[in-house]
């Protein structure tokens, strides 16, 4: 009975690894970041490249849970390397992490459907950032997260962000209130206040436990909020919201 229970609980660890492919063009923040994450015990480091072309074809061969990567990178960098993992599998899960904070990087990263956006000085919270990805929430840095709410009236993400509904995009003239409704107006109460604690960063056990519904329910609203504003993931629901706020102020 003893070997047994020893054996399922090896199991059972491995069942809850978390499978990370890292991606940076050098090999000493690769080899630092595996040591620091394989430390981690419920974290495996399947493989490592060095851009993006790697990352694309690696993804595919692995099949990770996490894609950890750097976006600066020679020959293919991570950007592209995202749009290409995303064109044949929209629900990877990509995080960035580098040592770049600029608007431009985070606004292309949201706009794919990233997952995270981290810089490499906080490395503490990497592998806890991973582990809450993994549970379905998004990630943002420290230096990030204060500037996402003020990023959507560059012109780059007014003049074709996918986020953009058409319903938004024509009410630039009416009153905020009525940008909110039509940004809005196909939600329920519920699922409007769904997407409020998803940009605050919640995750689903914590969102759940908030509006006091199990999270299998919890998973249903969010499959049917993504079908009603046509988004792919959590990530997009979190920017598609700060940007409505945004542009109904």
């Amino acid at each position: 009975m003893k070997d047994m229970s020893e054996k399922t609980m090896k199991n059972t660890v491995a069942a809850q690894q978390i499978r990370v492919l890292i991606v940076d063009d050098d090999p000493i923040v690769r080899m630092s970041l595996s040591t620091i994450l394989t430390a981690q015990g419920d974290i495996e480091v399947c493989g490592d490249g060095g851009n993006g072309h790697e990352a694309a074809r690696l993804f595919d061969e692995l099949q990770p849970d996490i894609l950890l990567m750097d976006i600066q990178m020679p020959e293919c960098d991570g950007i592209k390397a995202a749009a290409l993992i995303f064109a044949e599998n929209s629900q990877a899960r990509i995080v960035f992490l580098t040592t770049f904070s600029d608007d431009e990087y985070i606004v292309a990263a949201l706009r794919l459907g990233a997952c995270g956006y981290l810089i490499k000085q906080e490395v503490a919270n990497i592998a806890p950032a991973l582990r809450s990805v993994m549970a379905g929430q998004m990630v943002l840095g420290g230096e990030v997260i204060g500037k996402v709410g003020s990023l959507f009236n560059t012109q780059g993400v007014q003049d074709d962000n996918p986020l953009v509904s058409t319903s938004t995009a024509s009410t630039s003239d009416a009153s905020p209130n009525s940008a909110k409704e039509a940004s809005f107006g196909v939600l329920t109460q519920r699922e409007f206040e769904i997407i409020q604690l998803i940009a605050q960063g919640l995750d689903n056990k914590e969102i759940a436990a908030r509006i006091y519904i199990s999270e299998g329910t919890l998973r249903n609203h969010v499959s049917v909020i993504l079908q009603k504003l046509q988004l792919k993931n959590r990530t997009q629901l979190a920017v598609y919201y700060y940007q409505t706020l945004k542009s109904s102020q």
